[in-house]
């Protein structure tokens, strides 16, 4: 495998040290006057990994392209039409492409591989890299399970063989409806989340994961999805690193808008709880935590108030709608 990583943030920093420590070739890019990319060039490091002199780091997307034969995309989930575009037009629908990122399309409620379809690239040579950890685990040396998914098996099976090592162990995804859909829900309870540790209810995050779930594997269900892939790792088993870790961005957004503060760093669940609604909408799924969610952030809708009254409504046993 040659490896390009397209995305200099956070997660795409990790994504090309991890590459490297598995001894891929990798290059990575960043925007022309990435202050992100900036940084690791003059330093080779951020606040969250040092990369080695091997790695190789450009904002030409033309050239990150031609260096690999598998591509790994770790950018907000906002932005990938537009880049996709532009890296179609550069050759990469010849490479495998790996999305390293947990969203939906806002405005229509695609999923990012249907995305990448409509940009011109071959399904069958499209995956995705979900599930639990967080890079200051990662890098502390404290391991993790993932999963990677697709619509070819025999792809899923070669990445999955390729990137394993002790620090991460991937499954064989095989719903790539659930673990799309489940991967970028679980940042909508993420801020759900956070918004009951702002006001002292932690407790409820308890319920908050069983209803959160069930919610979930409705809607999977409803688009032709698994609902076992909603208590697996793409979504419930991600749960930990997002309603439980100080290292979640979604928490902590929603943390701090109980408490009437600013958040700068990108929390994905903002915009996917929008994508959330319309796909409820449109399959005829019901989903109150996602609706509550959206009435708090776009509807004014006080944080606590507006999640306590899910507590409220008409009693029925577990695992009816």
């Amino acid at each position: 495998m040659k490896a390009t990583v397209l995305g200099c943030g956070r997660w795409g920093s990790f994504i090309t040290w991890y590459l490297a420590g598995q001894n891929i070739p990798v290059t990575e890019w960043g925007r022309e006057g990435s202050a992100a990319l900036a940084a690791l060039q003059s330093k080779r490091q951020n606040e969250y990994v040092t990369l080695s002199d091997a790695v190789s780091l450009t904002s030409d997307l033309g050239e990150a392209i031609a260096a690999a034969d598998t591509i790994f995309i770790s950018i907000s989930s906002q932005g990938l039409r537009e880049l996709a575009t532009a890296a179609c037009a550069l050759g990469a629908a010849d490479c495998t492409v790996v999305l390293c990122m947990k969203g939906l399309e806002a405005e229509s409620g695609k999923r990012l591989t249907e995305i990448m379809q409509e940009c011109g690239y071959d399904p069958a040579r499209l995956a995705v890299w979900v599930g639990p950890g967080h890079i200051q685990e990662f890098t502390a040396g404290h391991p993790n399970c993932m999963v990677i998914d697709g619509y070819d098996p025999a792809l899923v099976h070669s990445l999955v063989d390729t990137l394993k090592s002790n620090l991460i162990r991937f499954y064989y995804g095989e719903d790539i409806v659930g673990s799309e859909v489940g991967a970028a829900a679980k940042n909508v309870m993420g801020i759900a989340a956070g918004i009951l540790d702002g006001g002292g209810y932690s407790s409820l995050k308890g319920p908050l994961m069983a209803r959160g779930a069930r919610e979930v594997a409705r809607l999977i269900v409803a688009m032709g999805g698994k609902e076992l892939s909603a208590y697996g790792l793409c979504h419930l088993g991600d749960y930990e690193t997002t309603l439980f870790s100080p290292y979640s961005h979604n928490r902590k957004f929603g943390e701090m808008l109980f408490h009437g503060g600013s958040f700068d760093k990108l929390a994905e669940g903002v915009y996917t709880v929008r994508a959330m609604c319309t796909l409820g909408e449109r399959y005829g799924v019901d989903l109150p935590i996602c609706r509550a969610v959206h009435a708090i952030i776009y509807e004014g809708a006080e944080p606590l108030s507006e999640l306590l009254t899910l507590f409220s409504r008409k009693t029925v046993t577990e695992f009816q709608k």
